[in-house]
């Protein structure tokens, strides 16, 4: 298959082993189908799911090319493909099938076919692009991309089509960990002007929710985390109040700041007994999004009546509930006029270096590593 004109030769970091690092492979990727795109990748994010599937805390076939915050340019387009073409900037998102009734009706990040498009290792039919260099399996299109890799295969569905004036190598975190924070903000809970919202957990989707809220005009914005150092850049970032869940208990800081507790809160940690903490955080007829991936089959706990009672909601939430087409433009507006400022959370690091951009990520050393591709000439 190596020798096959029409197969794209590429670099890939394979996830082989669970809970071991990434091995750097060649590989080939066949042509894009009708529906289908050639990404030459200028730059990709590493997101927390990366280490989550690397090591199996979700079950997926390996091996696996992992990657899922491409940013890169269109080489080749299948012969149905209308809304981008060869040259084009774009970033590439969660991938849905456009078809069932939560795509038909606005929430394809809830897609009924979530799980196999974006976790199980190939097309819907079972189908991959990728293949090893000796002929052997080799799983891709995580999340319709695995950008782990010096080209990806993607739908038209999501690829989302970017502004060549913004620089290409900041915009892969937009499809998954930033849009994911600022859309459960402005999309999925609806935080609106003089609300009240606490952040737990500082990370990239964290601090991306915190922005958020600030532009959607909530006047308390609470950071909740450990880190003193990322609950520092919180308040530069336009959190009011900021809480070391170490040194004060969330809860009663957060009632006490509100004035009876929060109108919205979001759990970003994917950590049970935070989510805990979360939905005690809220305050009458209030809401607690969830968006913290947390390991398969674990529960969390609350009351039952501290719930019904006050008429809390608690809400789970995919990537924000947004159509990335049209939010991650929106960002990228927002951040051009200084509104979005999340370039301040990224760290570049070469693409030779993703067990490291890993490991800075899973310390706390970096918030959102982006790698980026020797061929990033646009």
């Amino acid at each position: 298959m190596t020798n096959d004109p029409k197969r794209q030769p590429i670099r890939a970091a394979v996830a082989r082993t669970a809970g071991q690092p990434l091995q750097f492979e060649s590989a080939t990727l066949e042509a894009p189908r009708d529906n289908e795109v050639l990404v030459r990748m200028v730059a990709t994010g590493v997101c927390h799911t990366d280490m989550v599937i690397r090591d199996q805390q979700y079950k997926t076939p390996l091996p696996m090319i992992l990657g899922h915050e491409g940013a890169g340019v269109i080489e080749q387009v299948g012969r149905n493909v209308t809304t981008v073409a060869p040259g084009d900037h774009v970033v590439m998102a969660y991938m849905y099938c456009g078809l069932c009734s939560p795509c038909a009706t606005g929430h394809p990040a809830h897609c009924a076919n979530m799980g196999p498009l974006n976790f199980g290792g190939g097309r819907l039919d079972g189908s991959s692009s990728a293949c090893c260099h000796d002929g052997g399996e080799l799983h891709d299109h995580f999340f319709g991309q695995s950008s782990f890799a010096t080209h990806a295969i993607a739908s038209e569905l999501n690829v989302v089509k970017v502004p060549k004036e913004v620089p290409l190598e900041l915009l892969g975190p937009l499809g998954c960990g930033i849009q994911t924070g600022a859309g459960a903000v402005l999309n999925a809970m609806k935080v609106h002007a003089g609300a009240s919202f606490a952040a737990f957990g500082t990370g990239a989707v964290g601090l991306a929710a915190l922005m958020a809220a600030r532009v959607a005009g909530a006047t308390k914005i609470i950071a909740v985390d450990v880190n003193s150092t990322r609950l520092q850049l919180a308040l530069e970032l336009g959190a009011t109040h900021a809480i070391n869940s170490r040194e004060t208990d969330p809860v009663a800081e957060i009632r006490k700041i509100t004035g009876g507790g929060a109108d919205f809160t979001l759990e970003c940690s994917g950590r049970a007994a935070v989510l805990r903490q979360a939905i005690d955080s809220v305050g009458l007829l209030g809401t607690c999004g969830i968006v913290g991936a947390t390991p398969e089959g674990t529960e969390a706990s609350f009351n039952v009546n501290d719930v019904m009672i006050p008429g809390r909601r608690i809400m789970g939430i995919v990537q924000g509930d947004v159509v990335s087409r049209t939010f991650i433009p929106e960002l990228i507006e927002l951040y051009r006029q200084g509104r979005f400022p999340f370039d301040r959370l990224v760290k570049f690091y070469d693409f030779d270096d993703v067990n490291q951009a890993m490991a800075d990520s899973e310390s706390g050393v970096t918030i959102k590593p982006i790698l980026r591709f020797e061929s990033a000439a646009a």
